[in-house]
């Protein structure tokens, strides 16, 4: 991923903080000789320091790639939007030379991974996650003898190493940047006020 120095995380806790509102991502395992990496779109749990723990079926093709090679990548983005050309056209110049663009939070974790096959330790994660996803839906225990249990794996990851990029404009003078967010403002599509946010939180830093 390319990463201008404009586009990086101001700090370590700007990426851990975006993380920490998202839960859906894509796990992407290399394994060894493959002529593509197995994807897997997953919910996750983010622990905001350096875990990260999900849990996937057994039959799933990743487990194979992950006995090849116990690495994987795994890839959030959010609060994108498109900007069209005539907005990020700069100040003074015709708006029909502009140049459309996009504008994204992303953040990609290299992880080493473990699999986890011992009962306590997946009903542990499923308490987790259950916690997380549903804390307001009663729902029996999930216990070591829990039924279910043989047709799921666990993965927890460790957070090696993390590219953060959040793309909103840094390029831009903050007078231009004033203008994109009112833009944003105003046509208030699916992700535009999120995506304002940030513009507006990184032009004041």
């Amino acid at each position: 991923m390319l990463v201008h120095p404009w586009d990086a995380p101001i700090d370590g806790s700007e990426w851990r903080q975006w993380l920490g509102g998202h839960d859906f991502g894509q796990l992407i395992a290399p394994g060894r000789g493959r002529d593509l990496p197995v994807v897997v779109p997953t919910h996750f749990s983010f622990d905001g320091g350096e875990r990260v723990w999900l849990h996937l079926a057994r039959p799933n093709p990743v487990w194979a790639a992950l006995r090849e090679h116990p690495r994987a990548l795994l890839a959030v983005v959010g609060d994108y939007v498109y900007v069209p050309s005539d907005w990020n056209a700069r100040p003074g110049t015709d708006p029909r030379d502009g140049v459309p663009t996009s504008y994204y939070a992303a953040v990609q974790l290299s992880c080493d991974v473990r699999v986890i096959d011992d009962p306590a330790e997946k009903a542990a994660l499923l308490r987790r996650q259950l916690a997380q996803f549903q804390p307001a839906t009663e729902r029996a225990p999930v216990l070591p003898s829990d039924r279910n249990l043989p047709g799921i794996r666990g993965i927890e990851l460790t957070i090696t190493a993390v590219a953060g990029k959040f793309k909103y404009g840094g390029n831009r003078t903050p007078e231009h940047r004033q203008e994109l967010a009112a833009h944003l403002a105003a046509r208030n599509g699916p992700m535009d006020a999120g995506a304002r946010e940030h513009l507006l939180r990184r032009t004041t830093t």
